[in-house]
């Protein structure tokens, strides 16, 4: 069909405008499929690979059977997978997308199951089963070669829960109500006990206050209550105020005592919970939405990664990175065992993570630990400890195990004293004393207390921390510790800021674990899918020598110089690739020692 538009003058033929046929609701005789829709190399068709060469035994266990018909588990699976792969993350979304679609409508056969029908499958099937979907695909591509586990890379972020950000509920106030509320309970009991037995009232309250309270919990105050009905019962006749007292113990502070001891249960040890998400703490985050401080519902994500493929996942209650790195660990290596990959030879992570128990671990599991410890970059710097009287500023004989203080005296061993971490995890702390700290002039800068001075010293987290320093300041540590920084924290900013996924939509650790997973999932394929269509340029000749050899600048060629001096030519085209800024302090001063020494250098 040709339609020319109104031209002005002559009908020219250049003139002339064609518009290609529209005809809108024209039947077709022969209709494509939905498959011929979707380009060759299209995303939707490698999620639809992956899944189809997957064994959902563990998915289909969860079904009991009987029943009406349901949806195959294939189907739901592909749904939701990618759909997260698409940033659908809401079931709503999900939902209008297989009906408007073309890419979700092949995935799933142009089956459409409701929002409810997606959501109830990815709470309860997908709660126990999606860690071994997220395995599969990790097998995958170990056997692909995009993954090799030569180094296993670290990191952890906050992301908030879904709850109420003013649903809190602190420690702090809890143990401290229930206090009250015990004392209140105990002089209750306190005065039935004296109604009771008027005649030995003042024994009982000098009793009372000598012991303990008797009523610890809740039901010690119920066996107490049922003690008193039956001893007081013919007081209670007679005594409206002691009748009204018992009933408020069992009416008002008993189950008062009960919801306390409940969320006692639900804290477990943390410093707070929310009412609408038990499970998420409140913790503090770099998104301010405040900008006072003010902390939020979150769960704290552990990701390990090997060149920005996520190698495995955990989600944890706890704020603190070093607390969760070994929970983080065990089921790593636990996911690994499953598809029979190997181990990682070594593992990085950033300050957060040095520790005793964590540098115990690695080595226990024959990892190569390259994790940073607190005060690494101090150290790096040369600045050390703010406190020059602090103890990794005096001498130590390691020979015969004593410290020197700043002003000449031997510190002896005196006590090698077992405590334990938050974790649990037992360690031994060496107290080292000074032997006469009257009468010297640095006391009141050194040591203000009354006493000779006495200091605190784990000498095994000190052996650790010296064999990571070493480790790190290493060729390999140097690359590592600049590869860390661009190989798992970009996996973090591609999740909030890429995708757009700053925030949990399910509550419980159970349904904030399977959401993760469905992350972790989509973020491999996508990667995946990005490598295999990933364009293949012209690779570049090799450099000639002499072009390997030619000095890059000035201190390139000081290196240069340098290697040959040595008789290491060779050597020096592997160092080359380093950047000179990453060499440690010690080895510029040794270079510029040598400058010195040599004029010609």
């Amino acid at each position: 069909m040709k339609e020319q538009a109104p031209t002005k003058g002559k009908n020219k033929r250049h003139n002339q405008v064609t518009f290609k046929p529209y005809v809108q609701n024209q039947g077709w005789l022969l209709p494509p499929s939905l498959s011929e829709l979707i380009p060759e190399h299209h995303m939707v068709r490698l999620v639809n690979d992956v899944i189809d060469g997957m064994d959902l035994e563990p998915i289909l266990n969860t079904y009991e059977g009987g029943g009406s018909s349901t949806y195959h588990p294939r189907m739901m699976l592909k749904a939701l997978v990618y759909g997260y792969v698409d940033k659908r993350y809401s079931s709503r979304d999900i939902e209008q997308a297989l009906q408007e679609n073309v890419c979700y409508m092949w995935l799933c056969g142009m089956q459409k199951p409701d929002h409810n029908t997606l959501n109830r499958f990815r709470s309860s099937r997908l709660k126990q089963t999606v860690k071994t979907v997220f395995a599969h695909v990790l097998a995958l591509l170990v056997e692909q070669g995009y993954v090799r586990l030569e180094e296993y890379y670290v990191d952890g972020s906050k992301l908030e829960s879904v709850a109420g950000r003013y649903t809190y509920v602190w420690a702090k106030n809890v143990s401290r109500h229930k206090a009250a509320l015990l004392e209140k309970i105990a002089r209750i009991i306190e005065h039935i006990e004296a109604v009771n037995e008027q005649a030995e009232a003042e024994a009982t309250k000098k009793k009372a206050e000598a012991e303990p309270l008797a009523v610890g919990d809740s039901e010690a105050l119920q066996e107490t209550i049922e003690r008193l009905n039956e001893k007081v019962a013919d007081q209670v006749a007679q005594n409206k105020k002691l009748k009204k007292q018992l009933e408020k113990l069992q009416t008002e502070h008993l189950p008062k005592l009960q919801a306390y001891e409940e969320q006692e249960a639900l804290l477990a040890g943390r410093n707070s919970y929310s009412k609408t998400d038990p499970d998420a703490t409140f913790m503090r985050t770099k998104d301010d939405h405040l900008g006072d401080g003010q902390l939020k519902p979150c769960y704290n994500l552990q990701l390990g990664t090997e060149d920005q493929f996520i190698i495995n996942y955990t989600v944890h209650q706890t704020p603190s990175d070093m607390a969760a790195f070994t929970d983080h660990m065990d089921d790593t290596l636990q996911v690994l065992a499953s598809i029979d990959a190997p181990r990682p030879k070594r593992a990085g992570g950033d300050a957060g993570y040095g520790s005793e128990e964590n540098y115990e671990y690695l080595e226990q599991n024959q990892i190569e630990a390259y994790l940073k410890y607190p005060g690494f970059h101090q150290e790096q710097k040369g600045k050390g400890h703010k406190n020059p009287f602090h103890y990794t500023h005096l001498y130590y004989n390691a020979e015969h195990d004593y410290y020197v203080c700043p002003m000449g005296q031997h510190m002896e061993l005196q006590q090698v004293k077992e405590e334990k971490t938050k974790t649990g995890y037992p360690t031994k702390v060496h107290l080292y004393r000074a032997q006469r700290c009257e009468g010297c002039p640095l006391r009141g800068i050194c040591h203000r207390g009354k006493t000779d001075r006495i200091i605190k010293v784990n000498q095994r987290n000190v052996q650790y921390r010296r064999q990571a320093y070493q480790r790190l300041n290493s060729l390999r540590g140097i690359r590592m510790r600049q590869k860390r920084g661009i190989d798992t924290e970009p996996v973090f900013g591609h999740i909030k800021q890429d995708r757009h996924f700053r925030r949990f939509l399910l509550t419980t650790l159970a349904g904030v674990s399977t959401e993760t997973g469905l992350l972790a999932i989509a973020h491999n394929l996508k990667k995946w899918w990005v490598k295999l269509n990933k364009p293949v340029g012209k690779v570049p000749p090799p450099a000639t020598r002499s072009a390997q050899m030619a000095p890059k600048g000035p201190k390139t060629g000081s290196w240069q110089l340098f290697f040959e001096k040595m008789g290491l030519e060779k050597l020096f085209l592997t160092f080359d690739q380093f950047s000179m800024n990453l060499l440690s302090p010690r080895f510029k001063v040794a270079l510029a020692r040598t400058t010195s020494m040599n004029g010609d250098f």
